[in-house]
């Protein structure tokens, strides 16, 4: 739990000065440079510092031991936290698509001379978000964290909001202004579908998703794998947060004693909690099997 803790709280540290840095230097470019799709993409910055700060707090909470009131842990609430980051990238998202829609419909991009310190500022920040992506999801893989990957998702949908301004911003310095506009209605698809693909993931976890088939089967393979197993009846597994949970049925001989019966559950127990590093609990149920 430590261990999870200090990466966790590192990255989101690093995670948070560097979008406070960014945000500052995205906002200004776009302001005195006069580039709607530069100032789009530094709300977007700013959006990831409270979604990083949304992230700390719910692995704090998600690491914290089984009590009375949770017995089977806290591991759901980075979910919760993916969650609430989602709609905050939606609510962003939408706004910034508004803007843009607005000044559209209204030629209100006429009325900007793009300055060349949004191209700076458009480079800089694919460059710092895309190394903040391989970054975050390099830690959240190692640690097994939900909400640390939608973080990092997060910081992948600023790094193209970037390159779309980059786009819209080179368009209008050659002439064709309506593009800065467009570039931030096509900032905000992405980050309309990072909020999908984000919800999307936290709601599987939170409605007991199975691991999927690969995983399923690795477990079939390990549990078969023991002796005294004669038949596995049924193995389902679901997704708690970033854990999962395994219940087995397997069929042993029925002229066994309890003891050697235990045994066999008891190996198979042991073998799925330490051959998956995310099963939080492995349940075997033992059946007695007659030769017919």
């Amino acid at each position: 739990m430590k261990i999870f803790k200090d990466y966790a709280y590192r990255v989101s540290i690093i995670s948070i000065v560097l979008n406070i840095l960014l945000s500052i230097f995205k906002l200004l470019a776009g302001i005195f440079g006069h580039s709607k799709a530069m100032i789009s993409d530094g709300i977007h910055s700013i959006s990831d510092i409270l979604s990083t700060i949304i992230v700390i707090i719910g692995i704090y909470i998600s690491k914290k031991s089984p009590d009375q009131k949770h017995q089977y842990g806290h591991e759901r609430y980075e979910c919760v936290a993916a969650i609430v980051l989602s709609f905050i990238l939606f609510l962003t998202g939408l706004f910034i698509g508004y803007t843009a829609l607005f000044d559209l419909i209204n030629g209100n991009y006429k009325i900007y001379t793009i300055s060349i310190i949004t191209i700076f500022a458009a480079i800089i920040s694919i460059i710092v978000k895309e190394w903040m992506f391989i970054y975050t999801m390099k830690i959240a893989k190692k640690i097994n964290s939900t909400a640390l990957m939608a973080d990092a998702y997060h910081h992948r949908s600023d790094s193209l909001s970037s390159i779309a301004a980059l786009i819209g911003i080179s368009g209008t310095m050659v002439g064709l202004k309506m593009l800065d506009s467009i570039a931030s209605l096509v900032i905000t698809l992405f980050i309309l579908k990072a909020a999908f693909d984000i919800l999307k993931d936290a709601l599987d976890k939170v409605m007991d998703t199975s691991v999927g088939p690969n995983i399923e089967k690795s477990i079939y393979d390990t549990i078969k794998k023991e002796d005294g197993v004669i038949r596995i009846d049924d193995l389902k597994t679901r997704l708690f947060g970033s854990k999962m949970f395994v219940d087995v049925e397997i069929s042993v001989d029925a002229l066994l004693n309890i003891k050697d019966a235990h045994a066999i559950a008891q190996n198979i127990h042991d073998k799925i909690e330490k051959n998956f590093s995310s099963c939080k609990h492995c349940m075997v149920h033992i059946n007695p099997y007659k030769n017919t």
